[in-house]
């Protein structure tokens, strides 16, 4: 058989089967299917791996497509380790969480008119201004339990927020994660409504400082206390290329504090779902393939890009990893972390 013939093209038949089954055997199809299936194969091997740190980079905003309740139970059953996500994503779940709603509306919607009855709109989805501003509020009011002039990571402040959530029963990704002990870093964090809650704050005296540095060396940290690590990338953006210099800064910590040269520790698995493409250079839609050039993903990493909208890839693979009975095996503990957490 030719070197480039990879092996038959099977098509699908009609008939009742899981969505697992379905994902499985769309590997044997072409195009985008053929990659939604592949990656949820890497998916499998990723979550199967006992010596895997998975981390999960998550951009946009998601949270208000409906999607916050898949990222938190990913989250809860700890198919991932440690979380990287826009702002967005993990104040915006809290406005539901709150009882609020998000509503469907036309993408051809007047928006002078939105703008009048105060409400703000996501392509084909609006939330009401005011409600949206109780979710602000509701930040504002765990950042005034801080100490003035406190100094945090975002993780650390996240990590406190979300022990702020759960003791006040709001459901959200972030009090997931601080009860599943899951790390949650945000390095854009106040491109979102922390940002606004935490500059009223400013405004008024009580200040608090987010030590960008310092975020960046736990997040490192973690990477060179792991014997494997990996990524699952929700779009692309600031998240994707913060967990890719986790490799980058294992290298060169390896050669200018120890000496070694030519020491990489890349991804070994490595998936994104995006709908950004290659050819515009932007980091977001940079193939996988170029991150090798980096040291950032490993040539033998099993790896794939599957060019789709996130909220078609998200519901398939969770309900493919539930009917396939697919299981986290051995997920890392970071009380290490949590220790140096102070307040």
């Amino acid at each position: 058989m030719e070197e480039f013939i990879l092996g038959e093209v099977k098509a699908l038949d009609v008939k009742e089967r899981s969505i697992h089954q379905l994902l499985l055997e769309m590997s044997n199809v072409s195009f985008q299917g053929r990659a939604l299936g592949e990656a949820y194969k890497i998916l499998i091997d990723m979550f199967n791996d006992p010596d895997n740190t998975i981390f999960l980079g998550l951009a946009g905003s998601l949270s208000t497509a409906g999607m916050w309740r898949i990222v938190k139970w990913l989250v809860e059953n700890r198919y991932v380790d440690v979380l990287v996500s826009t702002g967005a994503n993990i104040s915006e779940d809290i406005v539901e969480a709150l009882g609020f709603k998000y509503y469907k509306t036309y993408p051809t919607v007047d928006d002078a008119k939105l703008l009048e009855r105060k409400y703000d709109r996501f392509y084909d989805t609006v939330v009401n201004e005011l409600e949206y501003r109780e979710m602000e509020g509701l930040i504002g009011e765990f950042i005034d339990t801080l100490p003035e002039g406190g100094i945090y990571s975002t993780m650390e402040f996240l990590h406190l927020f979300g022990r702020f959530l759960s003791e006040r029963g709001v459901d959200s990704i972030v009090a997931a994660a601080y009860k599943q002990g899951v790390p949650v870093f945000s390095p854009a964090l106040v491109d979102s409504g922390y940002g606004i809650a935490a500059v009223l704050r400013y405004r008024r005296g009580h200040r608090i400082v987010l030590d960008m540095v310092r975020d960046f060396a736990q997040l490192v940290e973690i990477g060179l206390r792991s014997s494997k690590i990996s990524a699952i990338y929700i779009g692309g953006g600031v998240p994707k290329d913060y967990v890719n210099l986790v490799a980058v800064a294992n290298t060169l910590i390896a050669e200018y504090e120890k000496g070694v040269k030519d020491y990489y520790k890349p991804l070994e698995y490595v998936v994104q779902f995006t709908t950004d493409s290659p050819q515009w250079g932007g980091l977001s839609g940079a193939t996988l393939e170029e991150a090798v050039s980096w040291g950032k993903v490993s040539p033998k990493a099993k790896k794939r890009v599957v060019y789709v909208d996130a909220t078609i890839a998200l519901p398939l693979i969770a309900h493919g990893l539930v009917t396939g009975g697919v299981k986290r095996r051995n997920p890392r503990d970071f009380k290490w972390l949590f220790s140096e957490i102070r307040g």
